[in-house]
């Protein structure tokens, strides 16, 4: 058979990206010279141009490109699409990057070892006043454009009626993600997420959140417990607002102060999606098979800036929207024991001692 025609065209196109992926590697001098030029026309070399871009400080970007120098340098692997077809050099960058970043970033996203626990739940503390509060629970939507002509993307149909993807985050009182879930389509509510989720089966076989509990005034003891919003089930260790109406003073005042907690879960996936374009508005097609590792790296990166003080992060709008087309949801799962943590935690909080 003949050769096939344009592959040696194909070909030194690839061997000149891959020239200039070198070029521009971290360690050669005039990489983001050279990148600004491209992006703007010019020559830039202002520090905040920099940070604008990529959304972090040279400092971190300089850190993250440390993690995976080795594996990116390495020979290409012949990534190829669920297809079967081929990577382009460019995509093939990017997966490399990827998996890179799957293997030696994964020690910035852990649950908390004991002595990191017990600053969380100070932290969670003298925000309302919660005691022992180990995490805030939140979801969003990663959103996709699928073709509806295809009928096996129905899964994917939210109840906002948009493709979308959940994910699922613990989040700390630094906006840390502590523990994550996601791959799953837009069609599961916060229920099934939950119940999918080693986080979950932890809990339930109590191989997490049993830590201490804490002595409150008149011999009130309250185990570890984390919080979220009116979607999430009623759990003995995972407490929710009070729903309904005529609530009396002491659940109300519970409820502003459980609000006011879990914002910190709001704002880490508000911030998650303000600072990685890739997984703003509506992805285009994207490979369903790859999004969860995508969404998982861009956790990573959210928690290495976090990690090394980045700079960058505290000139950002600090926003509480991250679902902002999404109505709430509820959730009528309560476990009395749930329910007994709840009332006694919101007799504490108001005041208001058990006999």
């Amino acid at each position: 058979m003949g050769p096939v025609r344009g592959l040696k065209k194909r070909k030194r196109a690839e061997k000149n990206a891959a020239a200039r992926v070198t070029a521009a590697a971290p360690g050669s001098g005039d990489w983001w010279d050279d990148f600004s030029r491209r992006i703007t026309g010019h020559l830039s070399k202002e520090s905040r141009k920099f940070e604008s871009i990529f959304k972090i400080s040279r400092k971190t970007f300089n850190y993250i490109c440390s993690l995976v120098r080795d594996d990116l340098m390495a020979r290409t692997s012949n990534f190829a699409f669920t297809d079967g077809k081929t990577l382009s050099l460019e995509d093939q960058v990017t997966w490399r990057f990827v998996e890179a970043m799957e293997e030696r970033g994964i020690h910035h996203l852990k649950w908390p070892t004991s002595p990191e626990m017990e600053d969380i739940k100070s932290k969670f503390e003298e925000i309302q006043g919660l005691p022992n509060c180990c995490g805030a629970i939140d979801t969003t939507h990663i959103m996709m454009c699928l073709p509806s002509v295809d009928a096996t993307n129905k899964v994917w149909v939210d109840y906002e009626k948009k493709h979308s993807m959940v994910l699922q985050a613990v989040v700390d009182p630094d906006l840390r993600f502590r523990d994550i879930i996601t791959g799953w389509p837009g069609s599961m509510n916060e229920v099934p997420v939950l119940q999918s989720s080693g986080f979950f089966k932890m809990c339930e076989k109590g191989t997490r959140l049993n830590g201490e509990k804490v002595e409150l005034p008149e011999k009130l003891e309250v185990r570890e417990y984390i919080i979220g919003d009116s979607g999430f089930p009623l759990l003995p260790w995972l407490l929710t607002p009070y729903q309904g109406k005529d609530l009396s003073d002491a659940k109300i005042e519970f409820n502003k102060r459980l609000s006011g907690t879990r914002m910190v879960a709001q704002r880490a996936l508000a911030r998650l999606k303000g600072m990685w374009k890739i997984i703003q508005g509506e992805m285009w097609r994207p490979d369903k098979h790859r999004l969860p590792r995508i969404i998982y790296v861009c956790c990573l990166l959210h928690n290495i800036a976090i990690d090394l003080e980045d700079e960058v992060r505290d000139v950002m709008p600090l926003s509480d929207e991250h679902d902002t087309s999404y109505k709430q949801q509820f959730c009528d799962i309560a476990d009395g024991n749930g329910s007994t943590l709840r009332d006694k935690l919101s007799r504490y909080l108001s005041g208001r001692l058990p006999p």
